[in-house]
């Protein structure tokens, strides 16, 4: 695979090197295309290098204009000429130099001075053929540059680049120039291929490393998370050392012609400026970076003060009457949330850009969406810190709400999740919770546990009394039913043809509530089939003979087995 990158990598640098040598031909040709131009004699009218009459410059400076020849800068336009702005003075340069016989390139240069209209200017000539002409407000005024001075440094740039020029038709230096590119190529192809040879062996050696070393706990394994953090950083420093080559290789290429030797100059010359940019800004933010470390250290810090006050509130070593153990987790976040938005805000402004207007125009795009996309959010939230402060239900309760009966999972601050008694998790959004009505059978399982209720229909030849006993003996038989408080038995309904009664009892196990609860029923069937009290459900049309009841030889019929934990359920016999 690396040698199949190696190879692409390569066909695609040779085809770079085509188009670099397809445009040294095409700046060398433009430097000596054809087309005449009249003679000037020296003793014409002083013209502008355009042909225009100079007039004075207008009081708004325009935009400068750079003209080059073989990617060489030759001079810079600052002034306008009757109208034409330093843009199109450089334009008609351009077009005056592609006109130019090749049989002028070897002409003399000279400078011819003119003054015309209170304007100081010299017109430039190659033998008799109009280059361009040069004013006194072309100087560079910072650097107190004269026009005498400007007139003299264009001429040896013009000469620099004629020379230039000739070098470009040089066949033995654009020979050696293609060979110099050809190795650089093959060098750079070799070094890809070693680099992603040595990526792959790096990357196999680490996960050897990994699977000999037993790094680790019980609950997290930090082999995988130490190889992939080393993966990832060894990949980032494959791609800056491709990058260097990448650059290394294209400044090669680039000074190995004429033609584009300046370009590959002003590429090291703004390589080594944007190092230079970026070191004075990493030393310029370093004060900056400072404060923003002291101060996000100074924010951990209170966040911990208050985490360890929250802490001893949760675990009932400090006691206050405004904080609850099931609500100081909650408190905690939003406090933790409230210091670190504080400390955030505070050390912004040291943070290295934050006034410059993208980051400026970034914050303000992030608050726009958080405040449109937000809404439901903060609804939610709201509805969770109400569920929370409320202390409806906790983690680990038993509840019953919205029609759904389970034991609670999560309270998050969106959605709270339940799994029922069929092992099926439900997620409850925390607007619907505090819309409806909460049971928690858990909540007061700690004091008089939790009250678990069952009802029965017995006819009224049986004795409330005895059917009273008769339940409180059930109770009394099932596992996990409290002796304190006492299972007590309420009437709740006198009917037709039977009368409703209910029995209460409390159970420690709020999780094991259905379980619990079939276990009840069992025993009050077993203990209503020994003392032959027929149950009243479901309905009769009209009263039996007998009681409807299953004799005790019966209870174990097949299929049925007999299990000790069944057994010791009934208890004795009536």
């Amino acid at each position: 695979m690396a040698g199949q990158a190696a190879r692409a990598v390569v066909r695609w640098l040779s085809a770079i090197v085509a188009l670099v040598l397809v445009a040294h031909a095409a700046a060398a040709a433009t430097a000596a295309a054809g087309g005449t131009e009249a003679p000037m004699p020296q003793s014409a009218p002083p013209l502008a290098a355009d042909g225009l009459r100079a007039s004075a410059p207008s009081e708004q400076r325009p935009p400068e204009a750079t003209f080059r020849l073989l990617n060489r800068e030759i001079i810079t336009f600052r002034a306008s000429l009757a109208g034409a702005s330093p843009q199109a003075r450089a334009e008609r340069a351009r077009v005056r130099f592609r006109e130019l016989p090749e049989s002028a390139i070897d002409l003399p240069l000279r400078a011819v001075p003119f003054s015309l209209g209170g304007l100081d200017g010299v017109q430039l000539l190659m033998g008799d053929h109009l280059l361009f002409g040069v004013l006194a407000a072309d100087a560079d005024v910072e650097n107190k540059q004269s026009l005498d001075a400007l007139s003299k440094q264009t001429l040896a740039r013009l000469e620099e680049a004629r020379a230039a020029w000739h070098q470009t038709r040089d066949t033995p230096l654009l020979l050696r120039g293609l060979a110099q590119a050809a190795v650089a190529t093959l060098v750079l192809g070799l070094l890809i291929w070693v680099v992603f040879l040595g990526s792959r062996k790096a990357v196999r050696w680490i996960e050897k490393v990994r699977d000999r070393l037993a790094v680790g706990s019980a609950r997290v394994d930090w082999r995988e998370l130490l190889a992939r953090l080393t993966v990832g950083t060894m990949q980032l420093v494959q791609w800056f050392v491709l990058l260097a080559l990448g650059y290394v290789w294209l400044r090669t290429v680039l000074a190995s012609f004429v033609a584009t030797q300046p370009l590959a100059t002003q590429l090291g010359s703004w390589f080594w400026g944007k190092v230079q940019w970026v070191a004075d800004g990493v030393l310029h933010s370093l004060p900056g970076i400072v404060t923003l470390i002291i101060v996000l250290v100074l924010t951990r810090a209170v966040v911990d003060v208050f985490g360890y006050f929250f802490n001893a509130v949760q675990r009932g070593r400090l006691q206050l009457p405004f904080l609850h153990p099931e609500t100081t987790s909650a408190t905690r976040r939003i406090v933790s949330l409230i210091v670190w938005g504080l400390g955030i805000a505070i050390a912004y402004p040291y943070l290295p850009g934050a006034s410059s207007e993208a980051f400026k125009g970034l914050s303000v795009l992030l608050g726009v969406m958080v405040t449109l996309g937000s809404a439901g959010l903060v609804t939610q939230a709201m509805s969770g810190l109400v569920l929370i402060y409320a202390r409806a239900l906790r983690k680990g309760d038993f509840v019953e709400v919205n029609g759904v009966q389970g034991v609670v999972t999560e309270v998050a601050a969106l959605a709270t999740k339940i799994i029922n008694m069929r092992n099926e998790e439900i997620t409850i959004p925390n607007s619907v919770l505090i819309a409806s009505p909460i049971h928690n059978y858990s909540k007061l399982a700690g004091t008089q546990g939790t009250l678990l209720t069952t009802k029965v229909t017995i006819g009224y030849d049986t004795s409330w009394r005895q059917v009273h006993a008769m339940l409180e003996e059930a109770a009394r038989r099932t596992a996990n039913v409290r002796r304190e408080p006492v299972p007590y038995v309420y009437q709740r309904a006198l009917s037709d043809f039977y009368v409703e009664y209910e029995l209460f009892v409390s159970i420690d196990k709020p999780l094991e509530r259905i379980p619990i609860q079939s276990a009840l029923h069992a025993s009050i069937q077993d203990v209503f089939n020994e003392y032959g009290v027929q149950i009243m459900s479901p309905h009769f049309l009209g009263q039996p003979e007998q009681a409807v009841v299953v004799p005790k030889g019966d209870w174990f019929k097949a299929p049925a087995r007999a299990t000790p934990g069944a057994a010791a359920a009934t208890g004795p016999s009536a």
